[in-house]
């Protein structure tokens, strides 16, 4: 349970445009749902739910790899299209999804022709996705992803592989080894519970507001 607030400064006061990121299990869409519920901003969500192919690959992902690439990637293109055309100094925003990260997912499903196909198509949307002024990257061992995906349940995740979650925390850490789009504070969550431990969550706050530089790293152990 979630005890009582902690009285923190809002780190919406030096990022208008935050994106809380990190592979399956890693706890990207709580913490991004707390930081909007917290400081009243605007969140920008993926919708898992309403790609009707997503249970399908998790099923079959050699056939159904492409389209629900494809879902996903109009899906966040449309939804980060509305949120360029707003002003970002009058509405704060927090999302849970990065396009830069999209081709991510299509290396490790898709085939060469697939890919290409697919590349494409990212390339000629990919402009339109206005860049954050802060990502939070959130990471863990893939035993502790496993053990999380396990744990909440959800159906459709209950044929997710552990091969693939393995490979998806591999493919996550190359990817934020590398970035350098927007200033980067990378989360260790191993021993760290910003969404049901307050302390945690108030550590994790002044860590963002107190961030120097264009990347950082938060442990706790």
């Amino acid at each position: 349970m979630t005890s009582s607030p902690i009285t923190v400064a809002s780190p919406f006061d030096k990022y208008r445009h935050i994106v809380v990121e990190g592979p399956i299990g890693a706890g990207k869409t709580s913490l991004a749902r707390r930081l909007a519920e917290r400081f009243g901003t605007q969140s920008v969500l993926e919708e898992p739910a309403g790609n009707p192919f997503l249970e399908r690959f998790y099923q079959d992902s050699r056939r159904y790899a492409l389209p629900t690439q494809l879902f996903f990637l109009f899906q966040r293109v449309n939804q980060l299209r509305d949120l360029a055309q707003q002003d970002l100094f009058t509405q704060a925003t927090v999302g849970d999804f990065l396009l830069e990260k999209d081709p991510l997912f299509a290396r490790l499903t898709l085939d060469d022709d697939e890919l290409k196909l697919y590349q494409q198509i990212f390339d000629s949307l990919r402009p339109q996705a206005p860049t954050p002024d802060l990502v939070i990257y959130l990471q863990a061992q893939p035993d502790t992803l496993i053990e999380r995906v396990r744990k909440r349940g959800i159906d459709m995740e209950s044929n997710i592989s552990e091969p693939y979650l393995r490979a998806l925390a591999d493919a996550y850490s190359r990817f934020f080894y590398h970035f350098d789009t927007a200033p980067l504070l990378i989360v260790n969550t191993e021993h760290l519970n910003p969404i049901e431990r307050e302390e945690d969550f108030a550590m994790l706050i002044r860590q963002l507001t107190e961030m120097r530089g264009r990347r950082s790293f938060f442990s706790l152990g």
